[in-house]
C-alpha cells in the first residue's frame, strides 16, 4: 500500500526543502509543485520523498486523524494476534 502523508514545509531551497510532521523533519523534493505556489508554512502531501499536492491545514489535520485511527486499529490487531499466538504456544 502506498500512502502520502501531510507535512508542513519549514524550509525551502527549491527544488528541495524540509517538511515536518509529528515532530519529524524530512528533506523533500518540491519540483513537482510550481515554485511560485509554495511557501514556508504550507501543507503538502508527501509521497516517496516528494511533495505531490498542496493542501489546506484542515485537510492535513483530517488526514492525520484518519491515519492515526488506522494505526491504532492495526496496533490492536497486532496485540490480539500476539495474545492468541502466546496462548497456542503455552
Amino acid at each position: 500500500m502506498c500512502v502520502g502523508v501531510p507535512m508542513q514545509i519549514v524550509e525551502i531551497h527549491y527544488p528541495s526543502g524540509v517538511a515536518e510532521a509529528k515532530g519529524v523533519k524530512r528533506e523533500i523534493g518540491l519540483q513537482l509543485l510550481p515554485e511560485d505556489q509554495i511557501r514556508i508554512g504550507d501543507h503538502v502531501i508527501v509521497h516517496v520523498g516528494f511533495a505531490i499536492e498542496k493542501v489546506d491545514k484542515q485537510l492535513a489535520d483530517e488526514i492525520w486523524e484518519a491515519l492515526d485511527e488506522v494505526l491504532r486499529v492495526m496496533d490492536e490487531e497486532d496485540e490480539g494476534a500476539r495474545s492468541i499466538n502466546s496462548h497456542r504456544d503455552g
